[in-house]
């Protein structure tokens, strides 16, 4: 893949770039932009995140380039990495000297020294990674690839610069950035570093969770997700990472009918999804969707396989799989946990014959959720037979409009019922307690059942009502 001189000048053109090399000149330092910024500048990708390696002193460097900026620039300095940034309008600039590193066996956290651009590169994790341009005026715009990276891209592979052994036995975390990287840009992993990763897959044992639910997120956001999750598995990561994933793996066939394989469902809906949201935690749901399948799977002669109520087995296996990946015990468990549970929901809902009152229930337990809930649903078709897909994407049409129907007639999405809870206490005379309760909610089922509209004078005359039939004496004052 080539990159002339004219095109570097081109896209080095602005006014960061001239002023970062007044400011090397005046210091006398080598300057050059480094790693990712020159990769997606290659493969044309835009990019905010600027990486400038000086063979000297970064902190100096950022400083007098933050000064040159004015106040617009916003400086950090972080002593203890040798590192500083400097934050400008949308961009972000990192400044660091050239070095070296070595690294000890139980820790990811390297000797550092001082080095050369040579030293600097060879410590990089890919050889997309390691290409250089200096930016002094006096080289401005000079090239540096001594590993190859041009053509790695050419050839969309992904390899490390030195011994793949012993770049990711000094850092595992490189395995994990080798298959996002794969799956980001649609890279193949070099067969050499593949099997490097293979062999040394258990050194992830000493990587943060933090750091590889990091990764994992990258992935999970990349344009063709399962490319990620198949190289995971393939490597034997997965399984260390995400056990559950791994066991949707496999087809258990019993007198000749077997069940599809769950994992690579699982792969399709996650593409499938990833073609109509860029949300997270939607793509979350999408992966996690059917994790309670294999503790729900039984064999009948009769109904050949079930995996009945794997909805709500997956929905309870969450909690967990967030607390040990350190993802969010909030609203985000929440609202994926929503969706796993309910995923099965719509698609029975297409039948003619399904009340209002089960249309008015989804509407009601999904709240604001529901469009995200029929997007995974819909992502959840996987069948390779057309004929088939097109029925149920027909279905999920009917049901898109009924839910449409009964909003707009009942209002139901995210409803409270008219009549709260201190409104009974007062009405009746009650104190708080399980009568009150059973009070709301049968107004609120009365409501959902379409048995009253949701309003406010219908709701206190179904009361009313009840209260005679209980005996609930009605607060008269």
């Amino acid at each position: 893949m080539e990159l002339n001189f004219n095109e570097i000048q081109k896209k080095l053109q602005g006014k960061i770039f001239e002023v970062i090399a007044e400011e090397a000149g005046k210091l006398q330092v080598e300057t050059y932009i480094i790693g990712g910024y020159v990769r997606d500048m290659v493969l044309r990708r835009t990019s905010k995140d600027i990486d400038i390696v000086c063979v000297g002193n970064g902190i100096q460097l950022a400083q007098a380039v933050a000064g040159n900026l004015g106040k617009k620039a916003c400086l950090s300095v972080f002593k203890n990495f040798g590192t500083a940034q400097v934050k400008y309008k949308d961009t972000e600039i990192e400044f660091i000297g050239a070095r070296k590193e070595s690294y000890s066996r139980n820790s990811r956290k390297p000797v550092v020294e001082s080095g050369t651009l040579e030293d600097d590169l060879k410590r990089r994790d890919f050889t997309i990674n390691a290409l250089a341009i200096r930016i002094n005026k006096e080289h401005f715009g000079e090239l540096t690839d001594p590993f190859n990276g041009l053509q790695d891209m050419e050839d969309l592979l992904i390899r490390t610069p030195l011994d793949p052994d012993i770049t990711f036995s000094d850092d595992p975390l490189r395995m994990l950035r080798a298959v996002r990287f794969a799956s980001q840009l649609g890279f193949s992993i070099y067969p050499e570093t593949f099997e490097a990763i293979e062999r040394n897959k258990n050194r992830v044992e000493i990587i943060s969770m933090e750091r590889i639910t990091d990764e994992l997120n990258k992935i999970i956001l990349s344009p063709c997700p399962s490319v990620g999750f198949d190289l995971l598995d393939k490597t034997g990561l997965l399984e260390m990472i995400l056990p559950e994933l791994t066991a949707l793996k496999g087809v258990e066939t019993k007198e000749g009918v077997g069940h599809k394989d769950n994992f690579s469902h699982t792969l399709k809906v996650l593409d499938n999804l990833a073609r109509t949201s860029d949300n997270l935690w939607l793509r979350w749901a999408a992966l996690l969707h059917d994790i309670g399948k294999p503790k729900s799977k039984r064999f009948d002669p009769k109904t050949r396989w079930t995996f009945h109520a794997h909805e709500f087995l997956g929905m309870k296996m969450l909690k967990g799989i967030f607390r040990r990946m350190k993802l969010p015990l909030n609203e985000k468990l929440k609202y994926v946990e929503k969706l796993v549970a309910l995923h099965m929901r719509p698609i029975v809902l297409s039948d003619d014959e399904v009340t209002d009152s089960a249309v008015r229930r989804l509407l009601f337990e999904a709240g604001d959720d529901i469009d995200d809930l029929m997007l995974l649903c819909e992502a959840d078709i996987t069948s390779k037979n057309p004929e088939k897909v097109r029925q149920f994407l027909a279905n999920f049409r009917l049901v898109r409009s009924k839910l449409k129907e009964i909003e707009e007639k009942d209002r139901i999405r995210n409803f409270q019922p008219p009549i709260d809870g201190l409104q009974i206490m007062e009405m009746f005379n009650l104190p708080p307690g399980r009568t009150v309760g059973q009070l709301k909610s049968a107004v609120k089922n009365a409501i959902l059942d379409g048995v009253i509209p949701n309003e406010y004078d219908a709701a206190y005359n179904f009361l009313l009502k009840m209260a005679g039939e209980k005996g609930v004496a009605v607060n008269e004052s």
